[in-house]
């Protein structure tokens, strides 16, 4: 037995085998094919030998087993190579669920995918009350199914319904949640991990497996009306289908033939486009959670750990500033909330208290937390009452002038170590800060609404902003728990510079007759979340308008503004946006129907297009603009450029990206 080996094995003076994971390649143990080597190795191994029971474990800090190696999965040829990776491993998790002994599993860290499929061919499952332990079957979200077991076993342990629940969430699950829906049959401290699965094996060994009661099967109409749910909220993904066929015709099959049909309908899916985009940007995730600035500042190391902002000052309380006022004090950070307008700042706070009451109804917040960190947001309406802070987020009108004036007050009185961020969509930073002092300490910080849900931030650099600035404000969106994408400034940056030529050519496409149900519904079926005309109204018709006019401004040779929006307004239809009723549609009793007024602006000759030649003229002028911004150097790579499109415009992850489905289509 090598030292070195991923998979090593034990047994002790009581006669417990132990299966250790611990890959000296790496901080997280994967299965992949020298893993899986090594774990038949040792099985047989300890299978030659007298034996009570075996323990499985992991000797990582953070690890138990981070599922099967995504490089592994993404470089499937075809649906046969696939196929026979299914067997493999299912094979191989068949002899522990059919070994002559007890095999208590012991969870201490993520135990993903694959990992927890090797879990659920165990006897026994125990995990820690770790905040680092966490569960699941997260396949669906990665475009493929469980195929090592997971969807012939999870039903048969806690039932078709509660396991279909699970597998299309496609999240991992912490242990406390994990052990009341059964996925786990203890929960222990750390410390004492090790020894309650050693008893629990021995106990195992000496009174017989568990006699687990079988579940109720699922109502007859559950996997029909899944099937449609699926349809509608998944489209275009075949996965979810396919674990929906896992679990229902495997429901009725012995648990062999449930895994062949389960390793066949991996097989299916897993070398197919859609599971390589969606691995694809699994990846691109990771790789955010690690961005540097390097790249930005090439000639200039990093100067060590950041020091962090303890004092964040919002300026102007409306819907983003309020948002982001509500997400830095949920994440322990000191606020003080600035608006010129008494009422306008109450209405602000009433906002912020809101968004703590959906928390609380979400369950992500007790009341006392949600109490306190309100507590720790303070409201003023003179920036006078700023000169404790260290980090000042404007977040007002989008105008010029008045920023400039904003921070040409704010030098005054601001300590010289404070950053200034701007929330600006649009407006290069540039023209923002020409009256301010110590233009290295101006960077933008261009948050997405709604706040709350939203995870890109745009980090945008100007001119003079210093590494050191950058660093802090680096720092300072990755404890938001958002993930920041860098952008040179420039106008509209990156996502409102590709999104509103965008808007702007569906807009030309309504004016040249063209309906606004057609063209919402071939963007929606081609993938996006919603028709560009729906998400002006979501946007606000205003904030349309007045983008529209600003990209015409900075690219004249090239933006010729449409003049819906401009009617619109004059009409006082703002769209959604604040509690108003009416755009392209109208939401009176919250219900969704097309807005008759809106449509009477249009012309009176409709003209039909086919839904693919729509959306294929969209996504055209987008993959334009972004070759423009990459030609630019607003971002510096494709992949970030997919990324960004991904989290903040909801760009279709099945996919892949932007760019990446442009070169799969040859454009």
């Amino acid at each position: 037995m090598s030292d070195q080996s991923p998979v090593t094995h034990s047994v002790d003076a009581d006669g417990v085998g132990w299966l250790c994971f611990d890959d000296p390649g790496g901080r997280a143990n994967v299965l992949n094919p020298p893993v899986l080597a090594a774990l038949r190795a040792a099985v047989a191994a300890l299978a030659a030998q007298p034996l009570k029971a075996v323990v499985v474990h992991s000797a990582k800090e953070k690890i138990f087993i981070a599922g099967a190696d995504l490089k592994w999965l993404a470089a499937l040829p075809d649906a046969a190579a696939a196929l026979q990776l299914a067997r493999t491993g299912q094979e191989l998790f068949a002899q522990l669920a059919n070994f002559k002994v007890p095999v208590v599993c012991a969870i201490h860290g993520a135990c993903a995918g694959g990992g927890y499929e090797l879990a659920l061919a165990c006897h026994w499952r125990i995990a820690t009350d770790a905040k680092e332990t966490s569960l699941g079957l997260p396949e669906v979200g990665l475009g493929v199914i469980p195929g090592w077991g997971g969807c012939a076993r999870l039903p048969r342990l806690i039932g078709a319904q509660a396991a279909v629940a699970h597998l299309l969430k496609a999240a991992l699950v912490p242990s406390a949640a994990a052990l009341t829906a059964g996925l786990v049959d203890e929960v222990v401290p750390a410390a004492e991990l090790k020894t309650r699965a050693k008893a629990m094996a021995l106990r195992l060994s000496a009174e017989g497996l568990p006699n687990r009661a079988v579940p109720a099967a699922a109502p007859a109409d559950f996997f029909a009306g899944q099937r449609q749910t699926v349809r509608s909220r998944m489209r275009g993904q075949p996965a979810p289908l396919a674990m929906l066929d896992a679990v229902e015709q495997g429901a009725a099959l012995s648990v062999a033939a449930a895994l062949e049909l389960e390793a066949n309908l991996f097989g299916g899916v897993a070398a197919g486009e859609v599971a390589k985009n969606l691995i694809h940007v699994f990846n691109l995730r990771e790789r955010g959670k690690k961005l540097s600035l390097d790249a930005w500042f090439p000639t200039e190391p990093a100067a060590g750990t950041p020091e962090k902002f303890q004092i964040v000052g919002i300026i102007g309380a409306g819907v983003m500033g309020s948002g982001i006022a509500q997400w830095c004090a949920s994440r322990g950070i000191g606020v003080i909330m600035c608006d010129a307008d008494r009422a306008a700042a109450e209405r602000g706070i009433a906002v912020i208290r809101g968004l703590f009451k959906q928390a609380e109804a979400r369950g992500s917040l007790t009341p006392a937390e949600a109490h306190k960190m309100m507590g720790g947001i303070g409201v003023t309406t003179t920036l006078e009452d700023f000169d404790m802070c260290d980090l000042v987020i404007e977040a007002i009108v989008e105008n010029v002038e008045v920023k400039q004036k904003l921070y040409a007050e704010l030098s005054q009185v601001m300590a010289p170590g404070c950053v200034f961020a701007s929330n600006t969509s649009a407006l290069p930073l540039e023209d923002l800060a020409a009256k301010a002092t110590n233009p290295g300490r101006f960077i933008g910080l261009h948050f997405f609404n709604p706040v709350g849900r939203m995870p890109l931030v745009e980090l945008v650099l100007g001119k003079e902003t210093t590494r050191a600035t950058a660093e802090r404000a680096l720092a300072f969106v990755k404890s938001l728990g958002k993930t920041p994408v860098v952008c040179r400034s420039s106008p509209g940056f990156l996502v409102t510079r590709v999104m509103f030529f965008y808007l702007n050519e569906a807009c030309r496409l309504w004016e040249q007759g063209v309906p606004t149900e057609a063209i919402d519904r071939a963007l929606h079926e081609w993938g996006w979340p919603m028709g560009p005309m729906r998400l002006i109204d979501e946007v606000g018709v205003d904030v349309t308008d007045f983008i529209f006019g600003e990209m015409q401004h900075y690219f004249p040779d090239r933006f010729t503004r449409t003049t819906i929006t401009q009617r619109l307004l004059a009409a006082g239809l703002k769209g959604r946006k604040n509690g108003e009723s009416a755009g392209f549609y109208d939401y009176t009793g919250g219900k969704e129907t097309l807005n008759a007024a809106a449509a009477a602006f249009g012309p009176a000759e409709k003209i039909i297009l086919e839904p693919a030649a729509i959306a294929e003229r969209l996504n055209g002028v987008m993959i334009d603009e972004t070759r423009r911004v990459l030609a630019e150097g607003v971002v510096k790579t494709a992949d970030e450029a997919d990324f960004a499109l991904l989290l903040g415009a909801g760009f279709p992850a099945w996919r892949g990206g932007l760019m990446r489905y442009a070169r799969s289509i040859g454009a």
